[in-house]
Parts: structure tokens; sequence; C-alpha cells
């Protein structure tokens, strides 16, 4: 670690410890007018975590800087989801406990503005309490929902069934069935086959014409999708399987000793959609033919208006401009922005946004903090006659779990309007 790494470091600490030290003032004065028993339990679980944690932490850090232990990504995202279980819970103890001390501080100063003796004040003092109380309550929403994203959330797949009307769609392809699946990022898994295994379960279940996978299938490394293989190769659709790269996949985010290194792992990447079963699409087209109508698959390399810029969509669509319809892949929606919409493309589909794994239903309606960086990060969208489908991602990278967000499986049902 560099010394300016283990200088920003230590100020982490730092600043993890003060927090644990003020939440924990929030705690104490919350259970104030407990028993002394009930106190010293709390005060020695909530320190034997805490110290523990930050153990593991520093432990973890100094352990992990050879680039082998670095591909172990879902031993570092389990740190990521335990050290959110428990610090966000801090996080709004202290923010309640913050009111409840300025509060304090509040009457407290009033009551030295006034004259003469503030009868009372100690009282009310003892109620403003109930805001360190109020914060120990609603502390339990975070640790609840991560408890939960980690362990129920990333495994509850949404099978959403979608229907894509369209005048131009050939009639011999009314009733299309295709399955889109998007940024499985397998190293996020470990060892763990059975939630991918379940999603394939799932994906067989509808019989689909079609499969389109529209990228990341890894977080950096092609050798994380290994033992996945036979898995993934157990997908059956009618028509065949069709895949695309994402941004992880180009293995952008690491630091290669060897370039070569890098080319020989797309190389690999590249060779492990085949052995699935399915045909990688780089800036190409191909038609699909049934009972003599015709329409197009194009798939593009990844562009996005904040991430890589690789895929020519020009290239992409030359010779497809007489097809009748168009379905075309492109992981990242910023694309359908910046380039597709207007070219005539009748159906792009895209994922990339995972819709933060993180979503608040209010009604009929989700709202995500995916929305504040992407206009287009979940489900469908119209325009002129142009539609994108943005799927909310299969797998999960950095926070190992989904809340609100589940897991998608999209069923595509082409319709001719």
């Amino acid at each position: 670690m560099s010394p300016a790494a283990l200088r920003n470091f230590a100020i982490f600490v730092i600043f993890l410890v003060l927090i644990d030290l003020y939440a924990y003032k929030g705690v104490n004065a919350a259970l104030a007018s407990h028993s002394l028993t009930l106190r010293r339990l709390v005060r020695f679980l909530y320190w034997i975590v805490s110290i523990g944690i930050l153990a593991l932490m520093i432990y973890s850090v100094f352990s992990m800087q050879g680039s082998q232990t670095r591909r172990d990504h879902s031993y570092v995202f389990s740190l990521v989801a335990l050290f959110l279980l428990f610090f966000l819970p801090k996080l709004v103890i202290v923010v309640f406990h913050g009111l409840d001390d300025l509060l304090h501080l509040g009457r407290w100063i009033w009551s030295k503005l006034l004259p003469g003796p503030a009868e009372g004040s100690g009282e009310a003092l003892d109620r403003a309490n109930f805001l360190s109380q109020l914060g120990l309550i609603v502390a339990s929403v975070p640790f609840v929902g991560v408890l939960y994203g980690v362990t129920k959330g990333r495994r509850s797949f949404n099978v959403a069934h979608i229907p894509i009307g369209s005048a131009n769609l050939p009639a011999a392809f009314h009733g299309l069935r295709v399955v889109q699946i998007s940024d499985m990022h397998l190293g996020s898994y470990g060892e763990d086959l059975s939630i991918v295994q379940n999603g394939i379960d799932l994906i067989n279940a509808e019989a689909p014409d079609l499969i389109l996978f529209t990228g990341d299938l890894v977080n950096d490394y092609a050798d994380e999708a290994e033992r996945f293989v036979p898995v993934l190769a157990g997908l059956n659709a009618r028509l065949g399987k069709f895949s695309i790269l994402g941004n992880h996949d180009y293995s952008d985010y690491v630091q290669w000793e060897d370039p070569a290194g890098k080319v020989a792992n797309l190389e690999k990447l590249k060779s492990i959609h085949k052995a699935m079963g399915f045909r990688l699409m780089l800036d190409e087209h191909l038609t699909l033919e049934q009972d003599g109508e015709k329409i197009g698959l194009l798939g593009v390399q990844n562009w996005g208006k904040r991430f890589q810029q690789y895929g020519d969509l020009g290239k992409t669509m030359r010779g497809t401009e007489q097809l009748p319809y168009r379905i075309l892949m492109s992981h990242d929606p910023t694309h359908w922005e910046e380039q597709v919409r207007g070219t005539g493309i009748d159906l792009t589909l895209s994922g990339h946004t995972h819709g933060a794994q993180l979503g608040v239903k209010i009604g009929h309606a989700t709202y995500s903090p995916a929305q504040w960086v992407y206009k287009h990060w979940a489900g469908l969208y119209n325009e002129n006659d142009e539609a994108l489908y943005v799927n909310r991602g299969f797998g999960f990278i950095g926070f190992p779990g989904r809340v609100g967000m589940p897991p998608e499986i999209t069923v595509l049902e082409l319709q001719r309007t």
C-alpha cells in the first residue's frame, strides 16, 4: 500500500472510530432508563461487534494486496455487506442523537437567557431523549433491509412478462418469446452455484424461442465464469442464444502488469461464451428466419456516455436497412439516448444500471437512486415507434444483495399490431 493510500485509510479508520463512539453515546442515552444489566449487555455486544468488524476490515485490507487475492470478489463483497449491516444503523443513530444533543443544547441556552430559575428544565431535558430512542428504532430499518438483501433479496427472481407491440413485426414472428438476461457478474457468487441454477431453471420453464444476454458476464476476469459454464450451457432456446459484452467484460478496471494478459483474458472470455452455447456478437448482425420471413438481430460492443465507447453502431447496422424489424443488443442504455434513437431500430435491449440494486415501491411506482444517474434506468421506454427495454440485472456487484429491486428475468413477447 502506498504512503498516500495508507494515510487515507488511517483517516477513514479514525472516522469510523468517531462514528462508533458517538453512536454508542446515542445508544446509551436511549437506554438510560433501562436496567444496568441490560445496558452492560448492550455495551458488551456493541463493542465486541464494532471492534471485531474494524479488526477484520484492517486485516483484510493489508492481507489482500496480491493480484490473485483481489480476484475473490465474493469475499470482498461479503465484507461490504457486513460493514453496511452495522454501519448504516450507526449513521441513523448518529443523526437522531445529534438532533437530540442539539435539542438539549438549545434548551440549555434558552434556560441561560431566561431571567430567573428555569423550573422543570430537568424533566424537559429527560423527555428530549425520545429522539435517541426513536433513532434506535429507526436504525432497525437499514439493518433489516441489508440483511434481507443479502439473504433472500438476491435470490428472489422477478420473471417480468413484457408485451412489445410493433406494426413492423412480420406476422411470422407474432408471439415470439424472447428472454433477456443481463449483468450476471458471475464473480460475485463465489462457489455458490445455486442462485444461478435457480435462474436458469426459471428461464427454461418459460420455453423461450430466443435468449439474449446483454453483457457483463463477469466482474473483471474470465476465469470467474469457468465454474458456471455447465450451468449456463443448460439454457435452451428454439432459435438460439446470443450475447454481447458489457463494460466489465473488457477487464478495464484492474491493472494488468502484462498487456498481453489482458488480451488473453478477453479471448478466454469469448471462448467461454461459445462453451456456454452463446453466439457472441461484436459489432455485427444476423438474420432470424421463420416461415419465410426475416428479422434482424444486432449486437454492438459496449458504448456508454460515461463508460467505454468500443461499439461501432454504423458497422453493426450496415446491411440491415431492408429488414422490416430489428432488435439491437447494447449494454448501456445511454447508447440509445446518444446514438441509437432515430436510426429506425425497433427494439433496443440494455442492462447496466442494475436498478441500483435498491428500490422503494410507493403505490404502483418504484423509485431508485439509479434514476438520479440514468434517464432510462429500468423497464420499457417508447419514442416514435422505437422501444428500449432496460433489464434490472440478474446478479449483483459491490453490495452482494438486492433490496426492493429483485434480480430480473425478462420475457419479451413480440406482438404484431
